[in-house]
């Protein structure tokens, strides 16, 4: 099972607060959409990671990660084969109202989704 790291971290737009994080994120533009569920659980339809060709919908648990001396993020440890091999994909975060897929790390992000209310 491969591992991706795409983060969802504080950047420089201060401390996430996790409890904050659920709820949905859509691009709408493209109609990818992120739901982070207050029950650690979450699903993904229409998402292109950048660590896979095309939109992929996907599933699983989600879990905020904070490490000292580095960014923060959110773990998406990924259920079934929605993406394939990959079992984990991570996100940044912009505050706690947008976040976004990195599969370069120097790169700029691949998929940028903003909170909406929930319907």
């Amino acid at each position: 099972m491969l591992v991706v790291c795409a983060v969802f971290s504080a950047g420089c737009s201060g401390s996430v607060d996790p409890h904050a994080l659920p709820g949905v994120y859509r691009n709408e533009k493209v109609g990818g959409e992120i739901v982070l569920g207050a029950d650690g659980t979450f699903s993904a339809t229409g998402v292109s990671t950048g660590y896979t060709t095309g939109p992929a919908d996907f599933g699983g648990r989600w879990e905020f990660v904070t490490r000292k001396g580095a960014d923060d993020f959110v773990s998406l440890s990924v259920h079934g084969d929605g993406l394939g091999r990959i079992g984990e994909v991570q996100l940044y975060a912009e505050g706690g109202d947008e976040v976004y897929f990195r599969a370069d790390p120097d790169g700029p992000p691949n998929l940028v989704l903003k909170k909406v209310a929930a319907p």
